[in-house]
């Protein structure tokens, strides 16, 4: 009886004592260390690739954010702002309960294959919205012209990017808005188009945040 609950003890004391070690090493050492790394050579995607605008924090390169006007009295979805780039459609083309205007809750897509109706009339629906929204007096939108990206939420709903063709059909609206040349317009969008990784994997990418913080900038020099 007495050599039974000594080896009972004696296990109990092991398994605590390892318990101890573990908890110290894999939750404390460790996780310091990573961070002290991670800190020291990568401190920007550490702290969540922040983007900054005025010496303040307003936003991440890796989450993309909504651009509109307030709502008005009566409307559910806002309309959006002109004067600045738009990204992809959000709420899964207005629809996707999971992620509503970039908040960061849930993030999902719309889950309808591609030969869904509501999803068809849905993009027809958003590409006629760009025809008419970066159509100016001198600068007509076609069809053929609106890319993929500008009629169609990402995966996520989050996606931060746009394609340089969806940014460059806007070019000519944000000119028109903003008082400022089509020239320097394009010059923005060029200057902050990212091409493919390594030269060769993904697709040229246009981050539609620091286009937008740049886009300030250059207006309020204007």
């Amino acid at each position: 009886m007495n050599n039974s609950v000594t080896n009972t003890a004696r296990l109990l004391w092991a398994g605590l004592r390892a318990l101890l070690v573990l908890t110290v090493v894999t939750g404390i050492l460790y996780p310091l260390a990573i961070t002290g790394v991670a800190q020291g050579l990568f401190p920007g995607k550490a702290n969540g690739s922040e983007i900054k605008a005025d010496g303040k924090v307003v936003g991440s390169s890796l989450i993309g954010q909504a651009y509109n006007l307030p709502l008005k009295q009566g409307q559910e979805t806002p309309e959006p702002d002109l004067k600045w780039f738009q990204g992809r459609p959000q709420n899964g083309l207005g629809t996707n309960s999971a992620n509503t205007q970039y908040k960061l809750i849930l993030s999902g897509a719309t889950n309808r294959s591609g030969d869904n109706a509501e999803l068809i009339r849905w993009v027809k629906d958003a590409k006629a919205a760009v025809i008419k929204d970066n159509s100016t007096a001198d600068y007509k939108v076609k069809a053929s012209d609106v890319p993929a990206d500008a009629v169609t939420s990402s995966g996520s709903g989050l996606d931060p990017d746009i394609s340089p063709e969806y940014a460059d059909i806007q070019v000519h609206r944000i000119a028109e808005t903003n008082g400022l040349s089509v020239a320097q317009v394009q010059k923005l969008v060029d200057e902050h188009t990212d091409g493919r990784v390594l030269g060769f994997m993904g697709e040229p990418t246009v981050n539609v945040l620091e286009l937008n913080i740049a886009l300030k900038e250059l207006v309020a020099k204007s």
